[in-house]
């Protein structure tokens, strides 16, 4: 039978946002070395998942094998673009047994709607990157509840995950990394 870890990533800002108002990500909270990090990431695993925002906004230039989430489909579809996945009509083990029958590390960028996604279904991991001294007023938070929470990491900390390996990523940018596991 073949084996998954799934592996959350995002870059947060103070007030544990991805996102500003208008669902993008703002220059403020870009880094160059979380963006190389991050890619050397994404290259590691059999699957990215990510929701249709972020896929429509983020062409898949390197070619990867995509998933995306969405409630526009039915059950499972292959598309010319990626694979689309309806949570609400299939499981994950179905879709992961059609996606990446061969097993191994599932990749999931979010967005906020996927991250809750699968801080439900269970991280085997989160790369949690921290950008210190961003506030994004008014912005999307990396989970739906993570203001009630506290933060993110008492969020991950309430969902079984403690954090593993903590690094600066780019110490003169206050970019730190974080990885949360099971």
């Amino acid at each position: 039978m073949p084996r998954y870890e799934i592996h959350g990533h995002a870059i947060i800002s103070d007030n544990d946002c991805i996102a500003g108002p208008d669902g993008r990500m703002p220059d403020s909270l870009r880094n160059e070395t979380d963006w190389n990090y991050f890619q050397l990431e994404l290259d590691r695993a059999v699957l990215t998942v990510l929701g249709r925002g972020g896929h429509e906004a983020h062409p898949n230039s390197r070619g990867r094998r995509r998933l995306v989430v969405s409630s526009r489909v039915d059950g499972i579809e292959h598309r010319p673009d990626a694979w689309w996945w309806n949570p609400g009509q299939a499981s994950l083990g179905e879709v992961l047994r059609i996606v990446a029958p061969e097993g191994g590390l599932i990749a999931v960028p979010g967005g906020r709607r996927v991250n809750d996604l699968f801080l439900s279904l269970g991280f085997d991991a989160f790369h949690l990157v921290r950008k210190r001294g961003v506030v994004i007023p008014k912005g999307v938070p990396v989970f739906t509840r993570v203001w009630v929470a506290g933060s993110a990491e008492r969020l991950l900390a309430s969902h079984g995950l403690h954090p593993a390996t903590s690094r600066d990523l780019d110490p003169a940018a206050r970019v730190s990394l974080t990885i949360w596991t099971r």
